[in-house]
């Protein structure tokens, strides 16, 4: 299936990917932001539902702990059939006997218990909550009231989401008149905490819908990364192969031209000529194989023999050994190179060939992306910061961009100019430094202000 999307892909027409790539992430976006919308939703009415259980099962704990004091209540109470007695007598009989309050039968902590226990027999174990006992004929003085009851009262009246506020009779007439003998009170209970409580009861759920939502999201997240990638390495690719062609391309056709000039009578009798047309075909092949050994090495380096090669270099002797180097190419461009060798200590730990081609890239850069109206002017600067020798190489070139400053780096990736074959080269050179640069355990940074010019920090360990 894979291998037949990536066939079917590569007949569609990049103009299409790009069109129709957009389109695929926001339909993407979209399914994403629904599914999320509806496990939101989803949650929230589990969320109500559940609160309405712990609700109907506060209710039920309630109920079995007030009929239990209430039947507690009624066997206190003497049994004593009323309409035996004198008419008269009933109200000194009751007036003798008196009737017993809650708080004369049992202590604060005893009522807390039988919630404690009727909660957890109910499946709410840790629910909190507090209560207080009363005299239904007055409102103000309590007879009983767990500590922290009146700083709830005060929040039921604000929060009534997440406070549940009941109260129950704790009375109970029936047909025998001697039930009058109870108490007249009222119990008040508050269970707190309700929706927290029910949040950690779902929390699992929960916790499962917010991963499997991350899943989600980081998949998705990773699927446009890489296409993205994906679309950045074949715009590379196709870049890189486009130069490729137009760099060899050059050459052959030089030396094409040559060979058909050879053929000439005219130039078969001139030896001047003749050595003029071998020379060009000699610079052009050197030029060719130069190409070509550039991507191979590109292609075959090997870190680990570039750090088993090292021996202690002079960077300074170096640094020279490069101004004579490109002495031809300054001329030609009416450049100036100036060196600025001012550390005292040069000596490092390097491969001799790669950390030369490594600083080579930096001038040679500086003096292909020179500006056409200005003669290239390039300052290396070099210092002793702690243990390191600072390399610096800046320019007056045309400089580059904020966003390009990540990607010079890249490997194919070169700085557009305008015109695509302006500049030659394969988008290697500050790939193949980096690598170079990190083999020698240093760091490189750089500095650009597009019109202005670039500067390149190289920093490398001092050898022992």
């Amino acid at each position: 299936m894979v291998n037949l999307y990536l066939h079917w892909r590569s007949f569609l027409p990049l103009s299409f990917m790009k069109k129709i790539f957009p389109l695929i992430t926001v339909l993407i976006t979209i399914s994403l932001i629904g599914i999320i919308v509806i496990q939101y939703s989803w949650l929230k009415n589990m969320m109500a539902i559940r609160k309405e259980q712990v609700a109907d099962k506060v209710d039920m704990v309630e109920y079995d702990v007030i009929e239990a004091l209430v039947e507690a209540k009624m066997g206190s109470t003497p049994s004593i059939p009323m309409d035996v007695l004198p008419k008269d007598a009933q109200d000194e009989v009751l007036s003798m006997l008196g009737t017993k309050t809650l708080a004369e039968m049992y202590s604060m902590q005893d009522i807390k218990k039988l919630f404690q226990d009727a909660f957890a027999s109910h499946g709410l174990s840790g629910a909190q909550f507090e209560f207080a006992v009363m005299s239904q004929s007055n409102n103000v003085d309590y007879e009983m009231k767990s500590p922290g009851y009146e700083e709830y009262v005060a929040k039921v009246k604000t929060d009534t989401a997440n406070y549940l506020l009941e109260t129950w009779p704790l009375v109970s007439y029936t047909s025998d008149g001697s039930m009058a003998l109870n108490a007249d009170e009222r119990m008040v209970i508050i269970t707190h905490d309700i929706q927290s409580f029910v949040i950690r009861s779902m929390g699992w759920m929960i916790a499962m819908s917010v991963a499997f939502t991350l899943i989600i999201v980081s998949a998705f997240y990773l699927t446009i990364r890489t296409i993205l990638t994906q679309k950045k390495l074949s715009e590379m690719k196709t870049d890189f192969i486009n130069n490729m062609t137009h760099e060899l391309r050059t050459p052959l056709a030089t030396i094409a031209i040559a060979v058909d000039t050879l053929k000439n009578e005219k130039v078969i009798g001139n030896r001047e000529q003749l050595l003029s047309i071998g020379q060009i075909i000699k610079t052009e092949n050197l030029r060719m194989n130069t190409q070509v050994e550039q991507i191979l090495q590109a292609a075959q380096l090997d870190i680990n023999q570039v750090l088993k090669d090292k021996q202690e270099l002079h960077v300074h002797e170096i640094l020279q050994k490069i101004e004579s180097k490109f002495a031809l190419q300054i001329a030609e461009k009416d450049a100036e190179l100036i060196l600025q060798l001012e550390a005292t200590e040069d000596r490092v730990s390097g491969h001799p060939v790669h950390f030369t081609n490594m600083l080579s890239n930096l001038v040679d850069n500086a003096l292909k992306y020179s500006k056409e109206d200005v003669p290239p002017r390039i300052v290396v600067s070099t210092c002793n910061r702690k243990k390191n020798i600072v390399i610096t190489v800046e320019d007056n070139g045309i400089g580059m961009k904020k966003e390009t400053l990540s990607k010079i780096f890249d490997k194919f990736y070169r700085v557009h100019t305008g015109n695509v074959h302006n500049v030659k080269g394969f988008g290697l050179g500050l790939n193949y430094t980096r690598k170079m640069v990190e083999a020698h355990l240093g760091s490189i940074e750089v500095e650009s202000i597009l019109g202005e010019g670039s500067k390149f920090v190289v920093s490398i360990p001092l050898g022992n």
